[in-house]
Formats: structure tokens, C-alpha cells, sequence
């Protein structure tokens, strides 16, 4: 692994700064550095954090009366007083994550040590704001009564949806987006509906943030995350931090117009990615066979089946994708593209693999360590659990919400 590519693993931690007011930065690098380590104690936190002793205990008291950090006992090592070790606590503040796409919603719960302790997976046929509002808090109160044996606490709500967001003649047409929402104050009128803090993020981006936390996205600072939800999407983070554009709309390569290398190029709303590239182009082309599929098992059984419909699709897929993969390199110049969402393991293989040759870009090196893209490891929930990190950025992870003026430890 080269050194820019080992700057972006998990044993990489940001450090502290003992200003005042770096307070909530110092705040961040402790839970993360306590997080990462599983149990740590007091010392060996300022040691790594590059933090006074004084200031780290502190934190940790202040972490431990909020709730957030548990004391385990004192380490048994060597001569002298054990030192007590902390960890977070499983049982305190949650974050919930809600994917709302354009057929079905997400929810999970996660813990502050990344744990998943409830989802849900809905199949929804109208998605209008009226009919989503007015389920979403009922859904969310039976999710956090469904854990056993505590009274679960929100810190905040993460909420992701498909973009663009607020464009006019894109944002309410295209069959990935969703009817409806155009002018509103999602953010608020979430809030209202659920009863708690809430964060509004492009489910793409989302994606990303939830793969660079809890997937494949942890070996690497810098990648491309290409999203497969009912439309198409990307999520990029750069340096560790999600990029999102003025308006929160980077990365919409669904409405990229592209020509594929081995087939007829189209132009206009017709020649969108998208239209070729997405559940909603795979479901099109199935149901034109008599086909249907509403989920991730229905297209796994297909695969298993090597149905020719799907087969004909990955083929046709990979001849738009291989020129965008190449444009995305020639752009962003990252470590890596991940691909991942709604499609099962095995068809975003054989995708991946459908891909070759590639075309050469600034990422065709001799000394690649990693491939040019691979599949990303946390599957359907995706986007949900980048949607359950967004209220957790400000309370526990440093390296992708920084402090002015700071950066993460390479």
C-alpha cells in the first residue's frame, strides 16, 4: 500500500489541540480515539490525542456523566496502579438513519460504536411527503422500542434522499427522484414529523460517508463511491471529508450524458446514465421481458438463474460505465471507485468484472495496490447507516468534520 493510500486507514487518528476553544474537536478526537481502540485509559488517550492529561480527563469525565463513555475497570499490565480503562457505550445515545428512495425506505439504529441495533426495510408505493411524514415517526418509535432492555435516546436523525435537490426541469421529473418534495423544508418538516434533531443529506453522499465509516471506504482518504440506488449517483470524499457542492448536488453522474464504448451513443434526457445505469433502467428492461423484480433477492435469483435479461443488462451497463470510471479518475484522481446500494453482491461483481478492459485514465499506475474499483462491504444499509452517521460527525468522528485549521493525522 503506498503512503497516500495507507494515510486513509483506521489506525489513522486526527490529534487534539489543547485551545479552549477546540473544545469540541478535542471532544471528538477522544470518543473516536476510545471508539477505535475498543477500551483505552486516560494516559494513553493524551499520549496518541497529543493532549494534556489534565484536558483528557476532563473530556472523559464529562463524556462518561453524558452518557457516552462507560468505565470498564483498571487494566491488569505490569508494575503499578492499573490504569481504568473507558470505552463508549453501547447501551447510551443512539442515531437513527432513514433512506427515503423512490420504492422503499431504510431505517437503522447505531450505536456510538458503529454496531447496528435495529433496521427496517419497507417496500413503499407512494412517497409522497403527506403519506412519508406521516409514517416516519411511527416507524422510527417501533425501531428504537424493538431494542431490548433499554429506553433507546436519540442523539439526532440522519435523513437521506435522491438529488438533486431544488433544480428546476431535474429534481421533479426522472424516475429516481421523488414527486412532491420540490420548494419544501424537508429538514423541518422531518424534524416536526419524527420529534427529533435532523440532518439532510443526497443519498449518494450518504453512501459514501457510510462505506468510509463502516466499510471498504476505511482502507482509503480519497474515493469515488458509486451509488446504485433506483437512479444513479456518486459520492465522493476527498482527504476524508464528503465533498457536496454549493448546493449539495456533487455527484449526480445519473444525468452525465456519456458515450458507451460499444453501443449506439444517445443524446438528450433519453442519453442520460441513468436511463441505462440504475435499478430503475434493470427493472424496465425485466419487466419488457415479462419480468418482475421488487427486491434485492428477486434480482439474486435471477443471477443465480444467469437469467439473459440481467446478463444482457450488466453487459450494457459496464459499456457506459467503463468511460464514466475513466472520466471520475481523470476528474478526482482517487485511491479507488467503490460500487455499491441496492444490487446484490454477486451482479456488482460481475459488473466489476464486466468492465475490462478499462480505459486508460491518470489511475492506469504499475504500483496500484488497490484495484481501480471494487465493491463496496455494507450492502442494502448503505446509505442508512451514512444517513445514522451525519448527527454522529459532530459528536465522535474527527476526521470527517475537522475543526478549522485542523486536518486528520496522516
Amino acid at each position: 500500500m503506498s503512503k497516500r493510500e495507507k494515510s486513509g486507514a483506521r489506525g489513522s487518528l486526527a490529534i487534539g489541540s489543547n485551545p479552549e476553544r477546540n473544545r469540541l474537536h478535542n471532544r471528538r478526537v477522544v470518543l473516536d480515539l476510545v471508539r477505535s481502540q475498543g477500551h483505552i485509559g486516560r494516559t494513553e488517550i493524551a499520549r496518541r490525542a497529543h493532549l494534556t492529561p489534565q484536558a483528557v480527563t476532563n473530556i472523559v469525565d464529562e463524556l462518561v456523566a453524558e452518557n457516552l463513555l462507560i468505565e470498564l475497570g483498571r487494566l491488569r499490565s505490569g508494575r503499578g496502579q492499573p490504569p481504568i480503562q473507558f470505552a463508549v457505550n453501547p447501551d447510551g445515545p443512539m442515531t437513527a438513519g432513514i433512506e427515503i428512495a423512490a420504492d422503499h425506505i431504510v431505517i437503522v439504529l447505531l450505536d456510538l460504536s458503529g454496531s447496528v441495533r435495529a433496521q427496517s426495510v419497507r417496500p413503499v408505493a407512494n412517497t409522497s411527503p403527506t403519506h412519508i411524514l406521516a409514517d416516519l415517526r411511527l416507524a422510527v418509535d417501533e425501531l428504537r422500542q424493538s431494542v431490548p432492555g433499554i429506553a433507546v435516546n436519540l442523539l439526532g436523525v440522519g435523513v437521506v434522499m435522491p438529488g438533486p435537490f431544488e433544480i428546476d426541469g431535474m429534481s421533479s421529473v426522472g424516475p429516481a427522484t421523488l414527486p412532491g418534495w420540490t420548494g419544501l423544508d424537508t429538514k423541518a418538516l422531518v424534524a416536526e414529523a419524527i420529534g427529533e434533531p435532523v440532518e439532510i443529506e443526497n443519498d449518494a453522499t450518504a453512501a459514501a460517508v457510510g462505506e468510509r465509516l463502516y466499510g471498504a471506504g476505511q482502507a482509503f482518504s480519497s474515493f469515488g463511491y458509486v451509488y446504485f440506488g433506483v437512479g444513479l449517483g456518486l459520492g465522493i470524499i476527498q482527504e476524508g471529508r464528503p465533498l457536496r457542492g454549493s448546493h449539495g448536488n456533487a455527484g449526480e453522474i445519473g444525468h452525465f450524458v456519456v458515450t458507451p464504448r460499444n453501443r449506439p451513443a444517445l443524446y438528450g434526457p433519453e442519453g442520460n446514465l441513468e436511463r441505462f445505469v440504475s435499478l430503475y433502467a434493470l427493472r424496465e428492461k425485466l419487466s419488457a421481458a415479462g419480468i418482475t423484480a421488487t427486491d434485492v433477492d428477486d434480482l439474486q435469483a435471477l443471477h443465480d438463474a444467469h437469467n439473459p435479461v440481467l446478463l444482457d443488462w450488466i453487459a450494457e451497463a459496464a459499456d457506459y460505465l467503463a468511460p464514466t470510471v475513466a472520466a471520475l479518475e481523470n476528474l478526482l484522481d482517487p485511491q479507488t471507485i467503490i460500487f455499491g446500494g441496492a444490487l446484490p453482491d454477486s451482479v456488482i461483481d460481475a459488473l466489476i468484472a464486466a468492465l475490462d478492459p478499462m480505459p486508460v485514465s491518470v489511475a492506469t499506475r504499475r504500483a496500484r495496490t488497490a484495484p481501480r474499483v471494487m465493491r463496496g462491504q455494507t450492502g442494502q444499509l448503505t446509505a442508512a447507516l451514512g444517513a445514522a452517521a451525519l448527527p454522529m460527525l459532530e459528536t465522535v468522528t474527527p476526521r470527517l468534520h475537522l475543526a478549522p485549521g485542523l486536518s486528520a493525522a496522516s
